[in-house]
């Protein structure tokens, strides 16, 4: 991004890894940007502690060839993204430079202290004002907007501003660059300032330039019925995705990305596999979009920082994507925002206080780690801005514990915060059910789609069915009771039809929430029907039949006649079965 003016430095007295630490003569704060020079390149880095005359500083390139009695020149600002229009469809690192642009100065391997404007200063905008001369602003209010892909994108008065502000100046329509001053304002003090199309905002404070904050009570449909039914998410709410290496949690977040009820989504990788990163990059721009029929990656933005990057931009990326998040909230827009993983971030948490040489917490990570992971989570929120309009910010982040295990630190930090909880299952990725969500491990604190008693009768059945299937593990079906194996059968046949889809049929794929009620309403009559068999031979043969009916009718549209004869069949031969079974 644009160099700073310099205004102060200081003088490198310590080199440990990325962390640098450093005497200053005048004033610095936390969270400041300051530069460490290396020859011809000044390295990007963030003051991350100060005491007395010396602060530390986290860099965010390779430290290698740093030297004590080095210089670094301080700022004044502190980290901070670019926010205006041009940001949907970009791929950034976790400093906001796009990487196409970075990669095409650089080539194949990027060069340290090579950064580039997060917004693009040549391409033009189509501005048109919404205020007049005269009229009293606030902050996050719009002066105007400008055309941005699907979106009208907002020019809003900066968020830091404080007081209201009279307009002296509006531009007329125009063509112009994000440079361009396209308003002018007097404060309250009577100084004028100038509104540009972009302005800066410091990613570790959150954006409260709106009316009120709202309890999140709407649901954020995804249209895969285990999540919609047994384990919503509200929009504005938060929820994680903690699973083992290969249980699916990449996978889920870009199935949950294409299909959410929500207008704009915003990845962060922050740490994965360069492999899983790259794999992201080539399938987005190539999905279509469910909703409009065209480019997904047309309301998509992704901030790109793989495990074989500098460990400590791995927090700047979590910070950097929240903060665009709450940007397009403030335009009255419903913002998607996944962080894969949560866990390598807090890795870099565990490394940085370490070499601050702080005092460790469980496994070695911070003693405040869970106030840093909650005061992440709680940048989501529904909102209410000025002109009665409401955005929403959505927060789901996956953890990846070492071996699985959710008692490990972060995955317990995160679980305290969260408001609904998708526990990933290593036995059921291996028995190739999908998505491998854990019925019995997970929870929600949100509204289901569905009544919540038919949801708690399901469950009831789905953990009487596992008791019965580790019985029938030591005592065999020989030992079981009747009921209990159908009972058994009942808890399987609401797992395979209901809680498992194909992500690859263009039907089962994607369940609306007016197909899960109607569905599921027939499901759950079938696990309350009082059900008599004459042998678990019968109840075998006549559940499978019942499986293979629904299964195909999962594949068949809502609206065409197939769909209803398939149920018509699959009702009929289940009220066959319990008028036999009354008989019985």
């Amino acid at each position: 991004m644009t160099d700073s003016p310099t205004l102060s430095t200081g003088t490198i007295d310590g080199v440990n890894g990325n962390l640098i630490r450093v005497t200053f003569d005048q004033p610095v704060r936390l969270n400041e940007v300051g530069y460490a020079r290396l020859h011809d390149k000044r390295l990007k880095a963030e003051i991350v502690r100060i005491r007395g005359k010396q602060c530390w500083l986290q860099v965010f390139e390779d430290t290698a060839g740093i030297r004590v009695g080095d210089v670094v020149e301080f700022t004044t600002e502190l980290l901070s993204v670019e926010l205006g229009p041009g940001l949907l469809t970009s791929i950034y690192d976790g400093l906001q430079n796009p990487l196409p642009q970075l990669a095409e100065k650089c080539g194949y391997f990027l060069e340290r202290g090579e950064y580039i404007d997060g917004l693009d200063r040549e391409k033009k905008w189509e501005f048109t004002p919404s205020v007049k001369a005269g009229d009293t602003v606030y902050a996050g209010d719009a002066v105007g907007t400008v055309p941005e892909g699907l979106f009208t994108h907002r020019i809003m008065v900066p968020f830091g501003w404080r007081g209201a502000y009279t307009v002296e100046e509006i531009s007329e329509p125009l063509t112009c660059t994000v440079d361009t001053v396209i308003a002018k304002v007097k404060d309250p003090q009577g100084e004028l300032r100038e509104i540009r199309l972009y302005q800066n905002w410091p990613v570790k404070k959150a954006i409260q330039a709106y009316e009120e904050r709202l309890r999140p009570t709407e649901n954020m449909t995804t249209q895969v019925r285990i999540l919609d039914t047994f384990f919503p998410v509200a929009r504005g709410g938060t929820y994680c995705i903690p699973g083992p290496f290969g249980a699916g949690k990449t996978v889920l977040q870009q199935i949950t990305s294409r299909r959410a009820d929500v207008d704009v989504v915003i990845i962060a990788a922050c740490g994965e596999r360069a492999g899983e990163v790259v794999e992201t990059l080539r399938e987005f721009p190539e999905l279509e979009d469910p909703r409009t029929g065209r480019s997904l990656m047309e309301r998509t933005l992704i901030i790109c920082n793989t495990s074989s990057m500098p460990v400590a931009s791995r927090e700047a990326s979590v910070y950097t994507a929240v903060t665009i998040a709450e940007y397009y909230r403030q335009m009255g827009l419903h913002v998607l925002m996944l962080a894969d993983s949560t866990s390598r971030w807090a890795q870099a948490l565990r490394e940085l206080s370490g070499r601050l040489e702080e005092i460790p917490g469980e496994e070695a990570f911070p003693a405040y780690l869970e106030s840093v992971i909650a005061s992440f989570y709680e940048r989501g929120g529904v909102v209410r801005l000025r002109d009665g309009s409401v955005g929403s910010v959505t927060i789901g982040g996956s953890v990846s514990p070492a071996g699985g295990n959710f008692e490990e630190p972060v995955t317990q930090s995160t679980l305290k915060v969260v408001g609904a909880f998708h526990g990933l299952s290593r036995e059921r990725s291996d028995q190739r059910r999908y998505p491998a969500v854990d019925p019995l491990e997970s929870w929600s604190k949100y509204p289901s789609l569905v009544d919540v008693n038919k949801v708690d009768e399901s469950r009831k059945i789905l953990r009487a069915g596992r008791e019965v299937e580790q019985m029938m593990k030591v005592v065999g079906e020989e030992g079981t009771a009747l009921q209990d194996f159908i009972t058994y059968l009942k808890a399987d046949f609401l797992d395979e039809v209901y809680l498992q889809q194909d992500a690859f049929h263009d039907v089962d794929g994607s369940t609306s929430a007016d197909r899960q009620k109607h569905v599921f309403s027939v499901i759950h009559a079938i696990l309350t029907a009082d059900l008599n068999f004459k042998s678990r031979d019968e109840a075998r043969r006549t559940f499978i039949q019942w499986q293979q009916l629904a299964k195909d009718w999962n594949r068949m549209p809502m609206e065409s006649d197939a769909f209803k004869q398939q149920e018509a069949k699959l009702t009929a031969s289940v009220n066959d079965r319990r008028a036999s079974g009354e008989e019985n």
